[in-house]
């Protein structure tokens, strides 16, 4: 390996000529779940740093061949005891760092479940009302999703269950159809 100019940045590349490795960053990608029912918003009390002790909405890492639909789904269910479905993408943070972060945020339907904590990751589940949240120690982040969520104007980004070239092993999210042309 060898650091070199790759498309106008410094990379860490191959150096063997049959080598066609570039390393091309470190990246995460994080989902987290809006999950509401009868007006209240789920939340999960994390159990881990960072952020021990401060109240999240429920979400994790993708897994490497898993598609963010199925992890949000996965992760509501482990972290908080919570069947819930994706309704709309809401929200995608981004956070150029050492380890470049990207955070898709989903509004949910709420399906079944009573929230339980799963006693490794978060400690407490429950649903909150606004009210409730004013004397929680709520994360920023947080607080900033569950207004973008409540404050949204249309349906978001949401799932191309039909799309007009079927693409398997695809997750598609778009703007929803005009006049379902």
């Amino acid at each position: 390996m060898e650091t070199r100019d790759v498309d106008g940045t410094e990379r860490r590349a191959c150096t063997a000529p049959e080598c066609s490795f570039v390393h091309w960053g470190n990246y995460s990608i994080g989902v987290g779940a809006l999950v509401m029912k009868d007006e209240k918003i789920l939340l999960v009390r994390r159990a881990q740093e960072p952020g021990k002790g401060r109240w999240t909405n429920p979400g994790g890492y993708i897994e490497q061949h898993e598609l963010i639909q199925d992890t949000i789904v996965r992760e509501v269910l482990e972290e908080s005891g919570v069947e819930a479905s994706v309704s709309r993408l809401v929200a995608v943070r981004d956070l150029p760092r050492s380890i470049h972060n990207v955070y898709i945020a989903f509004e949910m339907s709420y399906i079944s479940g009573i929230p339980q904590p799963d006693g490794v990751e978060v400690d407490a589940a429950g649903f909150y009302s606004l009210e409730e949240m004013a004397s929680m120690p709520v994360a920023d982040f947080t607080k900033w999703l569950i207004d973008v969520a409540l404050h949204a104007k249309g349906d978001g980004l949401i799932e191309d269950k039909e799309p007009v070239i079927p693409m398997a092993g695809y997750g598609l999210y778009r703007v929803p159809k005009v006049n379902n042309v």
